[in-house]
């Protein structure tokens, strides 16, 4: 199983971007997608999780500004970023579980200017 994820970059703060992670290889069925951050010094946090049958959580610092969806069909989860902001600087990194396991994407970063 391989995750790619794609998307990030560079925002201002106010602005927006996307992400996207695409899960490969062999899989049954996808239960939970999703998406942790971490920035420098900080412990990983979750950013937002999303299960098979649509329902999604959100980290309180992200919650109101970012929306997690997925194509199961494409076996793909995507994080819609809003209203960025510069404590939203972070690696973030894609999960999936398939198989009874975690499967973790390489992690893309993204940077929010002030």
């Amino acid at each position: 199983v391989q995750l790619q994820a794609s998307g990030g970059g560079l925002a201002q703060a106010g602005g927006s971007l996307g992400l996207s992670c695409a899960v490969s290889g062999s899989i049954f069925r996808i239960n939970d997608m999703g998406w942790y951050r971490q920035a420098p010094g900080k412990q990983r946090e979750l950013v937002a999780r999303i299960s098979s049958g649509g329902r999604s959580n959100y980290g309180d610092s992200v919650k109101g500004r970012f929306t997690i969806s997925r194509d199961n069909a494409k076996n793909t989860v995507y994080l819609q970023m809003n209203s960025l902001k510069p404590d939203d600087t972070a690696v973030y990194h894609c999960y999936a579980n398939t198989l009874g396991n975690d499967y973790w994407g390489q992690g893309t970063l993204v940077t929010v200017s002030s």
